[in-house]
């Protein structure tokens, strides 16, 4: 079973599926090397929790955590929210005013789904990641502000550098450590573990009883294919807490829709009769993700679902 290390910060991060522990032993290390990192995942997958936990363990753990979505940032107001104002900058600057990177300054900044951000912002936002350097809107003059960047997104943002919607070079700059999160049709095995603690807080906010699911209940939820992930897992728990508390769940208490799913194709590979020589099979899906990715060592990890260093370890173990 995989140990914390003492680091209490990423213990809110529940499972122990294989997929996730891998991306934690990432976490733990890139969170003490002070470096940008990229939150990889679908909505509902944890990467605001993830982003918790790479600040809370790391050296700025005592300073500002500033959180923006970068999605619901105003047009109009987009530079002014992020690099602050000076007074009579635009109608109503009636003052002075700090952005979000001077609030953070010392500490870390989350660019929630950075993928949003306006091309014309994100050309402002590599001048600051590259030397520290912003500019109010309204001054000419340039501050210094010392803040690491979280980044996370839900897009394949190599495909939107391709179509023209998001900058290669702020990429490569905010992704110095890429942490892909797995969605929750990858560990399957960890729905149980996850659903007893929902349950539990939602017993605990409503002050009732707690209850719990059946087996067949739980066999149905593992054949879901939860499109919304672990925040869809959350509601579900919470809905039959709500309605049935203290109760055992069996299936036909569960929505419509997961009640009635049909079980899921994904849920793992079908191992032939007559076996598989399983060191030939990994040497062949490594070649093959090289192939496809061009020699790119980060996209052939990604293809394959691991971490970069758990993918050089496999090079190097097969001599590839």
């Amino acid at each position: 079973m995989f140990k914390f290390n003492n680091n209490d910060a990423f213990k809110p991060i529940i499972g122990h599926s294989p997929v996730l522990e891998s991306v934690i032993r990432t976490a733990q290390i890139a969170a003490a090397a002070d470096v940008h990192i990229l939150i990889e995942g679908e909505t509902g997958t944890g990467k605001e929790l993830m982003a918790q936990a790479l600040q809370q363990s790391s050296k700025r753990a005592d300073q500002p955590f500033v959180i923006i979505n970068c999605a619901a940032l105003p047009a109009e107001l987009v530079e002014s929210l992020m690099f602050g104002h000076e007074k009579g900058a635009f109608t109503g600057a009636d003052e002075r005013k700090d952005g979000y990177v001077q609030k953070a300054s010392g500490g870390t900044l989350f660019l929630d789904e950075i993928g949003e951000l306006p091309l014309s912002l994100q050309a402002k936002l590599l001048r600051f990641v590259e030397n520290g350097e912003c500019q109010r809107v309204g001054s000419h003059e340039h501050e210094r502000v010392d803040v690491r960047i979280l980044a996370a997104t839900n897009h394949n943002l190599l495909q939107q550098i391709s179509e023209g919607n998001f900058r290669q070079d702020l990429f490569y700059r905010l992704s110095v450590v890429t942490l892909r999160l797995p969605n929750l049709r990858e560990r399957r095995r960890d729905i149980p573990e996850l659903a007893a603690h929902f349950l539990q807080q939602a017993a605990e906010k409503n002050g009732s009883e707690v209850c719990t699911f059946s087996q067949d209940a739980l066999n149905q939820l593992k054949q879901y294919a939860w499109p919304g992930n672990i925040r869809e897992l959350k509601n579900v728990c919470q809905h039959v807490s709500a309605l049935l508390p203290g109760e055992v769940i069996h299936k036909e208490n569960l929505p419509l829709d997961i009640r009635e799913c049909k079980p899921s194709t994904d849920i793992g590979y079908t191992l032939p009769e007559h076996g598989i020589n399983m060191e030939s099979l990994e040497i062949d899906l490594i070649k093959q993700a090289l192939s496809y990715s061009g020699g790119n060592k980060s996209k052939a990890a990604k293809l394959l679902g691991l971490s970069r260093d758990a993918f050089l370890y496999r090079l190097k173990k097969h001599n590839l």
